[in-house]
């Protein structure tokens, strides 16, 4: 199951993306956590030691290469982009699993949760690069995963609503918008519903940073039903933003309790592989009329096999196994 965190700048969902997942794989599961903010912090907030995972973004064309494999409608790594859906001859994965992009994309926290990252912006980037070519690789990624319920992939997405840049928002099962009990942090929930609401896109906000009674009110009446739980003000947490020494056993009970209900939410959601493959030849085909065939020279609507189903009974492993 796929879960973005999203929210205001600040708001704490990269906290919260870490401690999910760390909730997830304290409980045995398995659990890829994605950090795809342009502030690369969810390494050192899941509290990874050593050296973190290459950054995704940084080798794009080895990325787009593996999962094109022996597609046909597609002629090079360098006509696919971040909207090419797969179809038959594309290699598919499965989260954490042993192929070559998990082997070398992905580094594992003494938790237990696997990491990837998109990269931060390097020397060469600045002033000329968008990051959301970053991003793409990401969004490539899920394009090519087959996941099931008990398997979860948590993604730190960017700050406000700029995942809306690109069909990536989506990508996911379930969107988990992270709010303080302000109007900067509301107004944000109520852009992304409004964005969200054509698409079918399901969000569960999670109130953050909550002191008080007058505060979770607050948050029920400018979020209402959409309002799945809180997490209280925690003294461990901020030791650990702080860097000293945390464990998931350190956390509150009741933002434990809050952690599970998160959890529940995401299981409840039905796989609706069906859903996914529709949005994915849509944005395909809304970024190839844009910008997309002008960029490669090619009609990339030609990309889409209408023969191919999305979902496990697609998985493909064929053609080289090495990046």
């Amino acid at each position: 199951m796929r879960v973005a965190f999203v929210g205001k700048g600040g708001s704490g969902k990269t906290t919260l993306s870490a401690l999910f997942a760390r909730h997830l794989a304290s409980a045995g599961l398995p659990v890829l956590a994605v950090d795809a903010d342009i502030n690369q912090h969810l390494g050192m907030t899941l509290g990874l030691e050593g050296e973190t995972p290459p950054p995704m973004g940084g080798h794009l064309a080895d990325v787009k290469e593996y999962f094109r494999g022996d597609n046909p409608r597609i002629s090079s790594a360098a006509a696919m982009v971040k909207t090419t859906p797969p179809g038959r001859g594309s290699r598919l994965v499965r989260p954490c699993g042993d192929d070559p992009i998990h082997t070398r994309f992905t580094r594992a926290t003494a938790e237990g949760v696997r990491l990837m990252v998109t990269g931060p912006f390097s020397e060469a980037d600045l002033g000329v690069a968008c990051y959301h070519s970053k991003i793409g690789a990401v969004e490539i990624y899920l394009n090519h995963l087959v996941d099931e319920g008990g398997e979860y992939v948590v993604v730190d997405m960017t700050a406000g609503a700029d995942a809306f840049a690109s069909g990536l928002f989506t990508r996911f099962d379930l969107t988990v918008l992270v709010a303080e009990p302000t109007r900067q942090g509301v107004s944000v929930y109520r852009q992304y519903a409004e964005y969200a609401a054509d698409y079918d896109v399901a969000i569960a906000v999670v109130g953050n940073k909550v002191q008080n009674p007058t505060d979770l009110a607050f948050l029920r009446e400018n979020v209402g039903d959409d309002l799945l739980i809180h997490l209280d003000h925690s003294p461990a947490v901020r030791a650990m933003e702080q860097g000293r020494a945390f464990t998931m056993d350190d956390l509150e009970p009741t933002n434990r309790s809050a952690l599970e209900t998160v959890r529940s939410a995401v299981d409840a959601r039905p796989k609706d592989w069906g859903r996914f493959g529709r949005q994915t030849v849509e944005f395909h085909i809304r970024n190839a009329r844009a910008w997309a065939n002008l960029a490669t020279g090619e009609d990339l609507v030609a990309q889409i096999d209408p023969e191919f189903t999305f979902g496990p009974a697609d998985l493909c492993t064929s053609g080289a196994t090495t990046l």
